[in-house]
């Protein structure tokens, strides 16, 4: 099947809709754990359609496929869609409900839609179902019709599931299971049922390569009143660890047999699930006659707020990581417009810089590595076979980030490949006036992370600018690089989205000149407590990532002194925390690059 063409898949899948009464079909982009990057197995919508972005809905009825994604993928999604006979729907934000407006207006009476439930969140089939109902449109959940063509269809994967150093962990396992029960015990549940990975990795310390980027591992997880059950591949597990587990009170069954494990749930006991982080086939196996109680995982709340112990060993991360910077930007400029570079040569030269310092594991994301036109495509990627030469003049935007032991890093610097123009400059100061502004401000804890949103984008609002992607997602302790609950975006804000101390979460504007240039300056920062006063209990950010920001790119006079005092007091910390840790030509570049403006 490897062989066929986007059209050929589309017939398999008309012919295998057809047999099945079905009128249309919906492929998200989503597996049983509802994850950002997709094992291969479940990567559907890609083999399908051709388009490789993580984010897209697809669908398919007997004369037209089209592709909703936003504006993040719309360059990508054209180029890669084309001469596929699939429709490129555009749409602003990934939450954009066009695909349901347009099911509703597209459907008739009596016809019906497939959606495999084992791979649609809740959230999304109550969306899908409120929209379709009262057309009279008929919603089939128990169709896996991809399966029928996708074949061979890639296996689970089978990496190893190992412990966190426990001299890293925040707490051992024992502590967060009995805090997680005391938190079930509040929303008066015996059960909680557990997909989403990272959850599963903080909560049992553990970790694993299943995913790309992700140390995380395939499972489902199910915590009752006195012992748990992870669902996994046992021979990803070696025996001393299975041990230790099971002292632990933590029972190994086959991944398999998660959903027979909820059907056999007791009839009046209760199960607490979270309708954003299962699925609508998970759901629907539990046991009728066991209660269903609806709430955030706690272990998403308990895992966004990092230790002390936690936030130490992320500053230990951040600062082999800047190091690791300091060793790539000597190298590259030493050699931009002396030697052939490419940006597929930025992807390998930053990773093998990583993977020289300790404590390096995997990078948390695929580099992006974009010159020029390239970097106002915020979610570009080269490859081997589609990639610019790096030569010339330009602005060169670098967004990456490393999996260590003892961190996870997400970093975005944009540096000036020749002279930048004046109107570079302008760009480039606009976005970084709202990075400083945003992570010099102070706020009431609790605060709802979207309305910080805004405090970034002023600086450009004020000349009429603006960027399509949101301003700040949460990171993990050596974990997944995006995480929530809390997301500086233009999301509408819920209770869970509170800022509290130990968050980390990124800063990073853009703006984005389509066939030009880009710009996004990013930094992941730590929420701290700033005062306790007769107003409230404030928090502040502490700014962790350490590289510096390309001052030749400035335009002074659009910066306040206050701005510039910001700017000279971080690449202060900067000189002073990497210089112990380089040597050679990339202390030389650090000293240079953190000289006061």
């Amino acid at each position: 099947m490897s062989t066929l063409t986007v059209s050929d898949k589309l017939a398999a899948l008309r012919q295998s809709m057809q047999s099945a009464g079905v009128d249309a079909c919906l492929i998200p982009s989503s597996d049983p754990h509802l994850s950002e990057y997709l094992p291969e197995r479940w990567k559907a919508r890609a083999w399908l359609s051709g388009f490789t972005g993580s984010m897209g809905t697809l669908i398919v009825t007997g004369d037209f496929a089209g592709l909703w994604a936003d504006s993040r993928y719309w360059v990508q999604a054209e180029q890669e869609l084309s001469g596929s006979s699939i429709a490129l729907m555009k749409i602003q934000t990934a939450a954009s409900p066009l695909h349901l407006q347009w099911l509703a207006e597209t459907l008739i009476t009596g016809q019906t839609l497939a959606v495999d439930g084992d791979v649609l969140g809740l959230a999304a089939a109550e969306a899908l179902r409120q929209t379709l109902e009262p057309k009279g449109i008929i919603l089939r959940t128990d169709l896996d019709l991809i399966d029928n063509i996708y074949q061979p269809r890639p296996p689970l994967p089978d990496a190893p599931v190992y412990e966190h150093d426990a001299s890293l962990s925040e707490a051992p396992r024992t502590e967060k299971l009995a805090r997680l029960r005391q938190a079930l015990h509040k929303h008066g549940a015996d059960w909680h049922f557990i997909s989403t990975l990272d959850d599963q990795a903080w909560l049992f310390n553990l970790r694993g390569a299943d995913v790309s980027y992700n140390p995380v591992f395939i499972a489902h997880a199910l915590i009752g009143p006195e012992r748990a059950t992870l669902f996994v591949d046992p021979g990803k597990l070696d025996t001393k660890l299975r041990t230790k587990l099971a002292e632990d009170g933590i029972d190994i069954a086959d991944y398999a047999t998660a959903k027979q494990a909820l059907a056999m749930l007791p009839a009046g006991e209760s199960v607490l699930i979270d309708p954003r982080r299962v699925t609508l086939g998970f759901r629907q196996a539990i046991n009728p006659q066991t209660r269903i109680i609806t709430a955030i995982n706690p272990s998403t709340l308990f895992k966004s707020q990092k230790t002390d112990h936690a936030a130490a060993q992320v500053r230990r991360a951040m600062e082999q990581d800047g190091a690791a910077l300091c060793e790539f930007f000597a190298w590259f400029e030493s050699a931009v417009n002396r030697e052939p570079m490419t940006e597929v040569t930025i992807d390998e030269q930053i990773t093998a810089a990583r993977a020289r310092r300790p404590g390096f594991v995997s990078s948390s994301f695929a580099t992006i590595a974009g010159f020029k036109a390239n970097g106002a495509l915020p979610h570009y990627h080269a490859t081997p076979a589609a990639h610019s030469r790096i030569e010339g003049e330009g602005l060169l935007l670098i967004d990456s980030g490393g999996q260590y032991h003892g961190g996870t890093t997400d970093i975005t610097r944009v540096v000036a490949v020749g002279t930048p123009t004046a109107e570079q400059k302008r760009d480039f100061t606009l976005v970084l006036k709202g990075t400083i502004g945003l992570s010099m401000t102070h706020f009431p804890r609790g605060t709802l992370s979207p309305m910080l949103d805004a405090i970034a984008r002023a600086p450009l609002w004020q000349h009429n600018l603006d960027y399509g992607h949101g301003t700040g997602h949460g990171v993990g302790y050596f974990l997944n690089v995006h995480e929530g609950p809390q997301s500086i975006s233009r999301s509408v804000p819920e209770a869970s989205m509170a800022m509290e101390a130990g968050m980390i979460t990124s800063i990073e504007p853009g703006l984005y000149r389509p066939g030009q240039w880009g710009v996004r300056i990013e930094n992941l920062v730590l929420n701290v407590e700033a005062e306790q006063n007769a107003f409230g209990d404030f928090l502040r950010f502490e700014t962790l990532t350490l590289c510096p920001i390309d001052t030749r790119c400035i335009e002074h006079s659009l910066l306040s002194r206050q701005e510039v005092d910001w700017l000279n007091r971080y690449h202060t910390e900067v000189r002073q925390r990497l210089s112990p840790l380089v040597s050679g030509a990339a202390l030389d570049w650090l000293m240079r690059s953190t000289e006061a403006i």
